[in-house]
């Protein structure tokens, strides 16, 4: 260990993404600090966990610490305003070496987990929230003189590398005047926890998300609750009352999928609001510092990407900047944190492609064809096997094991644009805005 004082990083921010970077850093033999203020919400989006995540549990030894306390997700139901239901579980193999399930996860007790481990590791953390300001040619962003004097761990001395992992903050960017490119959707989200509320599951623990009349609405099961969230354009919240509380119950009330399987609910926590979710800066890194998870970009929820996105970012991290040991050579460590950047930004792509699929409701179109041809098809007769092959696509694309994949894509897209026949278009399944007609 070095003297006191001598931190390799500094990451700011104690969310999934720090903590898996403090983690796997601390691993790696590096000395790591994280700030952390320990003032978040109750509540927060990323409830429900994507395959790949329990790869990166298991290396850390915490999916039994995970499984403890949370709910098994075996896959995700899409219901649709119309009554065409789409269930999407990971069949065995369909992933390859990665798991066949998933997780849902209540964030208190999982954000504290990752933490832990972190400690556990040999990260330190300190309970502050720190402090940036311009830096100069050799460091862009420093932490201020106040912070370091306030951080008694630090013995003075400036940490070789800052990484912002401050979530939606942004606190590097903000500080730096980056600008980021926004999505074209002005949607706002109202979730909270509820008992007593129909989850409308196929198998226990399977997420359901729905299309609505205006919108779409997400039901996650937890242990002992539901996670129930209402996403819609902004002009559309404003007709269902002032307060949070109000949009959102409103909302459940006015939408027929959401209110007969919620009669009898009973909110059991505050209504948090989210706002905003399509986002990217246009630099995620510069002389001695980084940005990860959604402090550098955050993508729509539906799919669940988001938090898999900031775990998966420290990872790429980890193996492309930190274990190639580049920190303190400008040249290379701007080589490598570009390429982490383009990966990370591809991602985004994909995710915003195969979420736009739902959107628009070429999906749903897809699978009425499906449907209609496991009806009408022999099993072996090639427009079944292309179906199969098709679905098994599809779940490895949504499921996040290979959303990159450029053939996958295309294969969706050619299947979209050309072998859809006898069913309805895609504008009769689309989410609908606040320019819609409700008819």
């Amino acid at each position: 260990m070095g003297a006191m004082g001598d931190f390799d990083v500094a990451i700011l921010g104690a969310g999934p993404g720090g903590c898996t970077l403090a983690a796997l850093l601390a691993q790696r033999g590096m000395r790591v600090l994280v700030f952390d203020d320990e003032k978040r919400p109750d509540l927060l989006v990323g409830e429900s966990l994507l395959p790949p995540v329990i790869d990166l549990l298991r290396r850390f030894d915490l999916e039994e610490r995970t499984k403890g306390f949370s709910t098994f997700k075996p896959g995700v139901a899409f219901m649709h305003r119309g009554g065409l239901r789409l269930d999407f579980f990971f069949p065995e193999n369909a992933l390859g070496d990665t798991p066949s399930y998933a997780y849902n996860v209540p964030r208190r007790e999982f954000d504290a987990m990752l933490r832990e481990r972190a400690e556990e590791l040999g990260a330190t953390f300190v309970k502050r929230r720190a402090e940036v300001e311009v830096g100069d040619e050799e460091a862009e962003v420093r932490l201020t003189r106040s912070c370091l004097d306030a951080t008694p761990e630090l013995g003075g001395r400036h940490p070789r590398l800052l990484v912002d992992a401050t979530g939606r903050s942004r606190l590097f960017a903000r500080t730096l005047d980056i600008p980021a490119r926004r999505g074209e959707r002005n949607d706002v989200a109202y979730f909270a926890h509820f008992e007593d509320f129909d989850a409308e599951e196929s198998k226990p623990g399977q997420v359901v998300l729905s299309i609505l009349e205006h919108g779409w609405s997400w039901r996650i099961p937890l242990p002992g609750r539901l996670s129930v969230g209402v996403v819609v354009d902004g002009e559309v919240a404003k007709g269902h009352g002032r307060t949070p509380e109000e949009r959102l119950e409103s909302l459940i009330d006015a939408e027929p999928i959401l209110a007969s399987a919620g009669k009898g609910r009973r909110r059991v926590t505050e209504v948090m609001a989210y706002s905003n979710y399509q986002l990217i800066s246009d630099r995620g890194h510069g002389p001695g510092w980084l940005s990860m998870g959604d402090a550098f970009g955050f993508v729509d929820p539906m799919l669940s990407p988001g938090l898999f996105m900031a775990m998966h970012m420290a990872d790429l991290l980890d193996r492309e900047v930190f274990a190639k040991g580049v920190i303190e050579d400008p040249e290379r460590f701007d080589r490598a944190a570009s390429r982490v950047e383009e990966e990370v930004r591809e991602w985004h792509a994909a995710w915003g492609d195969i979420i736009e699929f739902f959107y628009d409701g070429r999906m749903y179109s897809l699978y009425e064809g499906g449907s209609k041809l496991r009806e009408s098809a022999p099993k072996w007769a090639p427009a079944a096997m292309m179906e199969r092959y098709l679905s098994r696509w599809i779940t490895r694309i949504v499921s996040g094991v290979d959303t990159r994949s450029r053939y996958g894509r295309g294969l969706v897209r050619f299947t979209a644009r050309h072998l859809m026949h006898d069913v309805e278009p895609p504008e009769f399944y689309a989410v609908r805005g606040a320019s819609d007609d409700a008819a």
